[in-house]
């Protein structure tokens, strides 16, 4: 490698050894932006309803042709001969994962109506990532060029819906997510499934947060392989037609408690939590993995201590399980 490479690998390498510092650093930095229920995640008013909303009533608008965002593909830091910080990525410190696939890019929230157009996996990467990378680095230009992160004109902002899965009687599944194997917030804690809103087959017949939850519980939970092959129908998979099943027997409930932004990545997270009665959760997931493509599978309790370090997403859907536990039906 080049120094200039050397440089931007050793950099990355600050970034991921100290992603729950450096997203301290990068919080104070906002200090009007509202709060998600007293975590480091922010927001706007409105983005975070007054009560849990079944996910059912959750509506989803489409555009497919958005205008373009403010800041797009900077290449603010980059060594010479890269063109973009997730081209520098795949070359210089790849994680196991980094495929450029399609994926929905949030227009407008106004809960319970969220309006979506289409994006690229890696837009989300070549701003979000390069500006947490930039803090480490001890620079700024690019985090002053985004400006408001909760403004979704002015960058592409990709979501990842973040679940927050709990039993009647308070468990919880837990997630550490290794930083050798995934590209954002390697090293922390979170709530598990996560994983970004992305489309499998046609984005605007597949524009359904519940679909790609399903899969995600698959993946994450399970351990299935993500490759679904091109005759895959979904509603035809058995698995989805089981866990589905049981939501419309109230064995499962899902709902929509709200988003926000992550102050280091700019990452955005529709905070979602599915409270499953005991029973329902041990025949669904009775094989739930100990380590998954991404990290460390544990269960953990409600009304425990929360993990640390937690990432400011899983931090957010905890606290605001606890504050609507009753709605949600837990400890019920």
């Amino acid at each position: 490698m080049t120094p200039d490479e050397e440089r931007w690998r050793a950099e990355r390498a600050l970034l991921n050894a100290g992603r729950d510092r450096l997203g301290r650093l990068a919080s104070d930095l906002y200090p009007g932006v509202p709060r998600v229920a007293g975590t480091r995640l922010m927001c706007r008013e409105g983005w975070i309803p007054d009560a849990p909303v079944p996910l059912e009533d959750v509506r989803l608008e489409w555009d497919p042709a958005p205008g373009p965002p403010a800041v797009a593909a900077p290449s603010d830091g980059l060594p010479d001969g890269y063109r973009t910080y997730a081209g520098a990525m795949a070359a210089l410190a790849p994680p196991r994962i980094f495929d450029d696939r399609p994926s929905y890019r949030l227009l407008d929230a106004a809960p319970p109506v969220l309006r979506f157009g289409p994006g690229r996996y890696f837009d989300g990467v070549n701003v979000g990532e390069a500006a947490a990378h930039e803090l480490a680095a001890g620079r700024d230009g690019l985090r002053r060029r985004v400006g408001d992160p909760c403004d979704l004109r002015r960058r592409t902002a990709l979501c990842a819906i973040t679940t927050l899965t709990v039993t009647v009687s308070g468990a919880y599944v837990l997630h550490w997510r290794d930083p050798v194997k995934v590209a954002h917030a390697g090293g922390l804690h979170q709530v598990m499934p996560v994983g970004v809103f992305q489309p499998l087959a046609d984005e605007r017949d597949d524009l359904d947060l519940w679909r790609c939850m399903v899969r995600e519980y698959a993946e994450e939970l399970l351990g299935m392989d993500e490759d679904y092959g091109d005759r895959f129908v979904q509603e035809e998979w058995p698995f989805h037609r089981a866990l589905t099943r049981a939501r419309k027997e109230r064995r499962v409930r899902a709902h929509f408690l709200g988003l926000g932004v992550d102050p280091l990545t700019f990452a955005l997270d529709i905070l979602t939590a599915v409270v499953m009665d005991d029973a329902a959760f041990a025949d669904l997931f009775g094989g739930l993995v100990a380590v998954n493509d991404e990290g460390r599978v544990s269960m953990a309790d409600l009304d425990g201590p929360v993990p640390e370090p937690m990432q400011p997403a899983g931090a957010a859907a905890l606290a605001l399980a606890r504050r609507h536990r009753a709605a949600l039906g837990i400890g019920a």
